[in-house]
């Protein structure tokens, strides 16, 4: 009898691939990448190649057509080595599956075969610095010229901004706050189009993150996702699924944690015995175990939800990213405390996830975002 409750063997094989790929590609070298803030490309050409740049994006339009399951097990398999290049493999995504979701025959012909084999790398720009959690209140504007929309104004805390290729873009188009909002695919060579400077972060140090920068860029009509005022929705909708990544990418990072933990309370000795022998040790060690477990229960559960078009799949994603990511950093700082003053130490990789879950519960909507959501919806019924 099959377990409901368990993969399906083509979910065990995608996981295993991705596993695989992380411990050849991404695990050795994380740490460094941390260090000189290195963004690897080269990686995430290699992940291209196993269709990483398209988990989700239809297979008609090059993609792989997975469902958001499968695209969870992929980022919780790349953040054990990486939660930094992981969550970017997700923005990637994210910004890809709305070309192909909402795009137009001819701008998905134009875009997709370079985002799918990730030749190129998309950015996703909804954020400025005075719209974070409100986001619907974004003042960059576009003005219809004829042929083009002019874009003017700025967009913040942008992954891979300066680098990457491709610019999915949230710009006003109209007065309504929500229904205002126009999507317009941006090249990043666009007269008009500039960058900050990287900004110097806690973590995710092998992602840049920098301003994007708009003075009258011209960005033809052709390139709009979908009717003008359609792209709040469709920012929104492309949340539910990155806001599954992003739990995944805690899970995939606090999964790492624990086993380093384990490994460690193993070999270290105090008071003449292995650290794993006293009785505390393996308290902490089965909370973050359970904790760690029953997150992942409720993303694996949420995933489904959201491939399904389930009436309440908003609400599952939101819960599902508020305990994940919350659980995730709970896990990591009891990882830390049981290394003691070597946990401390960036001869260790725990400090590193210490400081790359963090963010998890700041972006793709901040946990309070999330407990708003929930209870909304709770109320609503």
């Amino acid at each position: 009898m099959t377990n409901q409750f368990d993969l399906t063997d083509d979910q065990r094989a995608i996981q295993e691939m991705a596993q695989r790929f992380t411990a050849d590609n991404i695990t050795p070298f994380a740490a460094e990448w941390d260090e000189k803030s290195h963004y690897p490309v080269d990686v995430w050409k290699a992940a291209g190649e196993l269709g990483f740049g398209a988990i989700y994006v239809a297979e008609e339009s090059g993609g792989i057509g997975l469902g958001r399951l499968e695209a969870a097990l992929i980022m919780e398999a790349m953040a054990y080595g990486c939660p930094a290049t992981s969550a970017y493999i997700s923005i990637h995504n994210m910004a890809a599956w709305m070309i192909d979701r909402y795009g137009s025959a001819d701008l998905k012909a134009r875009y997709l075969p370079g985002l799918v084999t990730m030749e190129k790398i998309a950015s996703y720009a909804l954020t400025e610095p005075g719209s974070g959690s409100d986001a619907a209140a974004l003042k960059t504007s576009a003005r219809l010229d004829g042929d083009h929309y002019v874009l003017n104004g700025t967009k913040q805390f942008i992954s891979g901004s300066g680098v990457n290729d491709v610019y999915v873009v949230m710009a006003r188009t109209g007065e309504h706050k929500a229904k205002g909002i126009t999507c317009l695919v941006v090249d990043k060579d666009t007269p008009g189009v500039s960058f900050g400077a990287p900004e110097k972060k806690l973590g995710w140090n092998a992602s840049p993150t920098a301003q994007l920068i708009f003075e009258d860029a011209k960005v033809p009509v052709e390139n709009r996702v979908g009717a003008e005022g359609e792209g709040f929705s469709f920012a929104m909708a492309g949340l539910d699924g990155g806001r599954l990544n992003i739990g995944a990418c805690s899970l995939g990072g606090a999964q790492r944690c624990l086993d380093e933990a384990v490994k460690y309370t193993k070999e270290r000795q105090q008071f003449g015995q292995p650290l794993a022998d006293f009785q505390n040790t393996q308290f902490m060690l089965a909370d973050m175990a359970t904790e760690l477990e029953a997150a992942r229960a409720l993303l694996y559960l949420a995933a489904c939800k959201v491939t399904s078009g389930a009436p309440d799949k908003s609400r599952f994603s939101a819960m599902a990213k508020r305990l994940a990511t919350d659980s995730g950093s709970n896990v990591v700082n009891n990882a830390l405390q049981l290394f003691g003053g070597y946990g401390y130490l960036k001869d260790y990789p725990i400090e590193r996830f210490w400081r790359d879950l963090r963010v998890h519960s700041i972006l793709e909507g901040t946990n309070q975002v999330m407990r708003m959501i929930v209870g909304r919806d709770l109320l609503r019924q």
